[in-house]
């Protein structure tokens, strides 16, 4: 297929996209207000003293003191809870820690939180991994000094806890939970105790509480009357996972592993209702971990197995059903009381993430996106549902004022596994902390901020469309950009390894958010390439030119293709050089025409060359920090070289490298030079640029190596910053269009060890950044328009078997560094709803400038 260069308007028509694709997929919440990040706090910061920063430290379920101004939250590796002043959205600051090891012993670990007047009650597992005999406890601290007031037995091992709207109750999920490597049950149910419920009367003196059980068998160890009435796995074992109380203290508990939920009345202390979740039978999904975006997968009879729950009002309730040992539907439901399905998202949830370029396809084989958190609020009149992928690291807003017909409203980022979620509606805040913690990898678990007001929020920046099936394109780790010659609404991207199948994305750039509105397959020989693209240029006949980093140096290769994106021919590098590059290899290709109309393919070598790319330590070649530009002559076939000198770095870990090139006039070069770090500790993010050496010094250098001098162009950081999220590491992208717009994308990684977050920088012009010559006359470039987003809203379904619709993948990503020259620092780092007619306007009114920077003649 030909890869389609025509404008926006005919490009969405071309890929069949279906107009009810389009509605919001940025913020599109009610009068105009969305939630915006404001801040991103890695808890590490808030580790006691003499507390290894790099030590697990983790933010799990919070809490928040009435006056909304201290979030409280449990650290299970840490046997700690810890607590974050947040009367600054934009500046949240932790002070302090309380030490479970202190108040019981050193393998107490916090399960939940939750706050009422000057006390937090502290559910605490003390079972030690003895399942056949669980122990837990709450400890009651008053907020003000933090001193213990009170501790009451629970019984049993605990979950969750949630205190009811009047303050007079407290209910307690006793899970009781199973040994997964039990080997005469394989792992499953039954394995007793059986779990039950506890409330503690709240009334009092709080120095004299006590919890009382609910039982859900009796005393012969069958399940009450109305629990094995209810369609329930194994109800002569029920493991009570998550709580939530409506306004008329009427409790709902998920019970996970048995795949349903009990109602329980808590003035009375009885079991009102049991009812099973159901099965789900679906398709649109990807269910193959195999690296390739493939949503042709389905789910059969599949059990729900919810994790949270939350009461959208008295009568409905919402769950997410993340699954655990039999099932998991990578969805949410709202019932009824009486257990009637009333909406399921089918496979909506799972087309969000990949969509937004999200998706674990590491996962797809298991329970992909993990809808685990939810949580129900109403802000300024609207009821709100946020649901947290547990694996795909975003926060899903729905708006539910018709519990029926679910609204999708925005999607949030987050920093892995986001499981905590805090709405805080007095103050239009929204809490979600974050479980994973591997300083090594550079994930760190975090508290993310946002807030409800009329601000556009900046991300996301990019998403996709549908393709003919009406699925979400899937995209994953955006290697590399390039402009279309011509078109200034168009650029294309690429993936790199991360994906197995090669493909060429094109990018409508006059939308905002940027929309991927099609993907076309690489072939060599009739056959979808596995190149690992770090580089893409667009040719002046519809033919790119692409720079694949390989595992080793001779595998480097620049390739070229023709309009069909088909394989070319492919280059490899001299034995001299790629003898002596290690897995850093090439990043960034561009491509420029001589005075004979030849290419001149220019292209960046990542890091240095070494003497020996399998020593250690590694020896450098030319230099510490001396990487290389190369100039391929496609007619005469000879290979020049460039010396680049990079910045030097004193952090553990971490390097520099070159990962993008871009021409910017016959006399000069972009480069992107960046460090290895993220989040807090991000330090260099830039864009420079180099002048070209003539064609007399190439010729003069004989083959050898000509210095370039470097000058910065864009200091990226405080862009990346702007975001308030997690500073991403992989500055990858940058490319001109065809009016002189700017324009960066960073590379996600396919979520290995990464947020999966993507940030796509529009960065201004070049007559800004670089002095290039003023705009000729008008092209069809375009302002952006302001949000042109697909809806992921599944039609509502009114029994167990939703509808149809997509997912992303994953494999090693490139630049991944395991030894002491390339590991990460082992320490401290880590909207109104608009149509398609408002995309198809915008490219029919499309009009702006054009610079003639990148197709000039190198004399």
């Amino acid at each position: 297929m030909r890869i389609r260069r025509i404008a926006p308007v005919a490009a969405l028509a071309a890929t069949g996209l279906a107009l009810s694709c389009f509605a919001a997929a940025g913020p599109a919440l009610a009068a105009d207000s969305a939630f915006t990040r404001t801040a991103t706090y890695p808890v590490y910061l808030n580790v006691p003293e003499g507390v290894d920063p790099a030590d697990e430290t983790v933010a799990e379920i919070s809490t928040i003191t009435p006056d909304g101004q201290t979030m409280i939250y449990t650290d299970a590796l840490g046997q700690r809870i810890g607590f974050v002043d947040v009367s600054d959205p934009n500046a949240p600051v932790g002070t302090g820690t309380v030490s479970l090891a202190e108040l019981g012993h050193a393998d107490d670990q916090p399960t939940s939180v939750a706050a009422i007047g000057d006390y937090v009650l502290v559910v605490i597992d003390e079972t030690g991994g003895d399942f056949e005999h669980p122990k837990g406890r709450v400890d009651v601290l008053r907020v003000s000094d933090r001193e213990r007031v009170a501790s009451i037995d629970l019984e049993g091992q605990p979950d969750s806890i949630a205190i009811s709207g009047d303050g007079q109750y407290a209910a307690i999920a006793i899970e009781n939970q199973r040994d997964e490597e039990r080997e005469d049950v394989d792992g499953g149910l039954p394995q007793l105790p059986a779990g039950f419920v506890s409330v503690i009367d709240l009334t009092g003196d709080a120095a004299e509480w006590q919890a009382e059980r609910i039982d859900l068998v009796d005393e012969s160890g069958a399940p009450i009357e109305v629990m094995a009435a209810a369609g329930l796995d194994t109800p002569e074992d029920p493991e009570p996972e998550y709580v939530s109380i409506n306004d008329e203290n009427v409790l709902a508990v998920t019970l996970q592993e048995n795949n349903g939920v009990a109602i329980i009345d808590l003035a009375t202390r009885t079991v009102t209702d049991a009812w099973s979740t159901g099965n789900v039978t679906a398709s649109g999904f990807d269910t193959e971990d195999d690296a390739v975006i493939d949503a042709s997968g389905s789910i059969e009879e599949t059990p729900r197995e919810p994790d949270a729950i939350g009461w959208i009002d008295n009568d409905t309730l919402a769950t997410a059903n993340e699954g655990d040992w039999k099932g998991g539907t990578r969805g949410w439901t709202v019932f009824g009381i009486d257990g009637t399905v009333q909406w399921d998202a089918g496979n909506s949830f799972e087309q969000l993430a990949i969509r937004h370029g999200l998706y674990n396809d590491d996962r797809a084989g298991k329970k992909g996106p993990e809808p685990e958190g939810l949580a129900i609020a109403e802000y300024n009149g609207v009821n709100y549902a946020f649901v947290a992928s547990e694996r795909s690291n975003f926060v899903a807003v729905y708006n539910v004022n018709d519990p029926a017909n679910p609204e999708f409203e925005q999607l949030l980022f987050s920093t892995n596994g986001p499981e905590g979620i805090l709405p805080v509606p007095e103050r239009g805040l929204l809490l979600v902390s974050s479980e994973e913690d591997d300083a090594g990898a550079g994930v760190r678990s975090a508290i993310n901020i946002y807030q409800l007001g009329d601000e556009t929020p900046s991300q996301p920046s990019i998403i996709s469309a549908d393709d003919a099936d009406g699925q979400a394109i899937g995209w994953s780790a955006l290697g590399a950009l390039a402009a279309d010659p011509s078109d200034a609404n168009i650029i294309y991207s690429a993936t790199d390894a991360a994906l197995a199948n090669n493909r060429i994305y094109t990018i409508d750039v006059s939308a905002q958010p940027a929309v991927i509105t099609d993907a076309v397959e690489v072939r060599k020989d009739g056959e979808v390439t596995s190149y690992d693209i770090e580089g893409l240029a667009a040719k002046d006949d519809g033919g790119f030119w692409l720079a694949s980093e390989g595992a080793t140096g001779a595998e480097n290769l620049l390739v070229e293709l023709d309009a069909d994106l088909n394989v070319v021919r492919e280059v490899a590098l001299p034995e001299d050089v790629s003898s002596h590059i290690g897995k850093w290899g090439l990043e960034g290709v561009d491509v420029t025409t001589d005075a004979n109309g030849d290419d001149l393919v220019y292209f960046a070598v990542q890091r240095p060359l070494w003497v020996d790319p399998a020593a250690s330590p590694l020896e450098p070649l030319e230099g510490e920090n001396t990487t290389r530009i190369g100039q391929y002559n496609t007619a005469t076939e000879e290979f020049a070289w460039f010396g680049y000198e990079l910045e030097s770095t004193d952090t553990e870990g971490d390097w520099m490298g070159l990962s993008e090139l871009t021409v910017v006039d016959e006399n000069t070069l972009a480069v992107i030079e960046r460090d290895k770090l993220n989040g807090p500790n991000a330090a260099i993010k830039r864009v420079s640029t180099v002048e070209i050496p003539s064609a007399g010094e190439i010729a003069a250098a004989d083959g050898a190596v000509i210095p370039v001098e470097k000058e910065l162009a864009i200091d990226v950081l405080p862009e990346l910053e702007a975001t308030n999220g997690w500073t991403q590491e992989k500055l990858e992208g940058f490319t001109i269009a065809a009016d002189g717009q700017l324009y960066a994308v960073t590379d996600n990684d396919g979520l290995e060890d990464a947020t999966g977050e993507t940030v796509f920088l529009r960065l201004g012009t070049a007559d800004e950044a670089f002095g290039a010559t003023s705009p000729t006359e008008p092209t069809d470039g375009a302002e952006p328009t302001d949000t042109a987003a697909p809806t992921d809203t599944a039609a509502p379904t009114d029994d167990a078997t939703p509808t149809e619709t997509g997912a992303p993948t994953e494999t090693g990503a490139s630049g991944s560094a395991d030894d002491a020259d390339g590991s990460l620092a082992t320490t401290g780092a880590d909207a109104g709803t608009l149509t398609l007619l408002g995309v198809l306007a915008a490219g029919a009114i499309a009009a702006g400038s054009a610079l003639v920077l990148r197709r000039r003649n190198r004399a």
